[in-house]
């Protein structure tokens, strides 16, 4: 009986974890150059967006990662392409515990899974922020990271055969 016990104690303590245990924001920039101006002028006129996204993760220790999201944005007057309305940059990111994952996951948990915990939130700082710089909400369309991370491993086989 000691015998099963101690194998499922065993088992129990071999099973992969995977937590998200903090969230932060590392960078935050909101700029607004041509208020009030661009209140008066440009309201109701489509803007055109350039929009920029980074993934980065690093190991804390052990058993913690860092992954953080940077997300740039430069929105502009479609008619006027030099009308800055608002730029925008943050880097938000999580503190996750990962343990007994298979080292040949750990770059899909790193780069499809924690990003995705993370995102809805980064998402709702960058429309939060567009409203109180006294624009509509800036709303980023959901991004399907698992896509995103295979493409980049295809990329960079591609560039490794040649």
């Amino acid at each position: 009986m000691t015998e099963t016990t101690g194998s499922s104690e065993q088992k129990s303590a071999e099973n992969p974890v995977f937590r998200m245990q903090k969230m932060y924001v590392k960078d935050f920039s909101f700029e607004n150059p041509n208020a009030p101006e661009v209140f008066l002028s440009g309201q109701g006129k489509e803007p055109h967006v350039e929009l920029n996204m980074k993934l980065n993760n690093r190991k804390i220790d052990e058993a913690h990662y860092e992954v953080a999201i940077e997300i740039s944005a430069k929105v502009t007057n479609k008619e006027e392409a030099d009308k800055v309305l608002f730029l925008l940059e943050v880097e938000h990111a999580g503190a996750f515990l990962i343990k007994n994952v298979p080292e040949k996951h750990l770059p899909a948990v790193l780069g499809v899974e924690c990003p995705t915990l993370l995102f809805p939130f980064t998402r709702q700082i960058v429309s939060q922020i567009s409203v109180d710089g006294g624009f509509i909400p800036f709303l980023m369309e959901p991004i399907n990271f698992m896509a995103l991370f295979h493409n980049a491993r295809k990329q960079a086989g591609e560039s490794a055969e040649h």
